[in-house]
């Protein structure tokens, strides 16, 4: 599976382009504990199976079962999100006040909701790697969306999917030219929150789309001639979209740097 050098540099690469796109509002602190979360954070179960593994058996399967229980893009917020929300936005005002990391908005400590967010943010973002890069790519994740395609020979023509999907992809097009159009006075933010709950419905009817032809029908046929277009919306959404969304929603309100050349790309 990737080292922390991958998961390191994605998350922190990440988070340095919305510190970039967003002036400031998602800060280095941000940034710091989103790629310490994406890093160490579902890891400190393998950790702890490393720390506590020796002659005696109770280390070794005490870290063993923190290894099944906080490597997961769920468990580990739920279980540690909490107190380390906490322990996060504590220090986040240690560091600022000793003046060892700017903040650039002067919105600090980051509260614990941020800080919580966060911790969700980097456990998800670490998994995007994982599912991916783990298991020789066999893993349980990689071969379910592997399985939403067709591999059963050449996929028949289905004359219902270029039908249904040339639709939805239609209304797609043409509802995100209509939100934005010229002369609608709607602004930016209203206009991107239309916009996406646009993509949402249009996702979540090609979803089912995808769901039906799969698992309800009898006997099943490709849904997208031979692609796993199922399988890799639901990764994306979970492991790509929510992600960067959790770190949108954390970011520090109203506030932009005077001069974008203070944030270099």
């Amino acid at each position: 599976m990737p080292g922390p050098g991958p998961h390191t540099m994605y998350a922190l690469g990440t988070g340095i382009a919305l510190m970039h796109v967003t002036r400031g509002s998602f800060s280095p602190h941000h940034c710091l504990f989103y790629a310490t979360n994406a890093f160490l954070g579902p890891d400190l179960g393998s950790f702890s199976e490393w720390l506590t593994s020796s002659a005696i058996g109770l280390g070794q399967g005490f870290g063993s079962l923190a290894m099944d229980f906080i490597h997961h893009p769920f468990y580990y917020p739920f279980l540690l999100g909490l107190p380390l929300a906490l322990f996060y936005s504590w220090l986040s005002g240690i560091l600022f006040r000793g003046g060892f990391l700017d903040s650039l908005s002067g919105q600090v400590p980051l509260s614990r909701w941020q800080c919580f967010l966060l911790v969700c943010a980097g456990s998800l973002s670490h998994f995007f790697l994982d599912h991916l890069f783990e298991e020789n790519g066999h893993s349980s994740t990689y071969s379910w969306i592997l399985s939403t395609g067709w591999w059963e020979g050449a996929a028949p023509i289905n004359q219902d999917a270029v039908l249904v999907v040339g639709f939805l992809c239609t209304c797609l097009f043409i509802g995100f030219v209509y939100i934005n159009r010229v002369k609608h006075n709607s602004s930016v933010v209203t206009k991107s929150s239309q916009s996406m709950r646009l993509i949402l419905a249009i996702g979540s009817l090609y979803c089912l789309w995808c769901t039906s032809q799969i698992y309800w029908r009898n006997p099943p046929q490709p849904a997208i001639g031979e692609e796993a277009d199922l399988g890799v919306l639901i990764f994306l959404t979970i492991y790509f979209f929510l992600p960067h969304g959790l770190c949108i929603l954390s970011m520090n309100p109203k506030y932009h740097l005077d001069t974008p050349e203070e944030l270099p790309l």
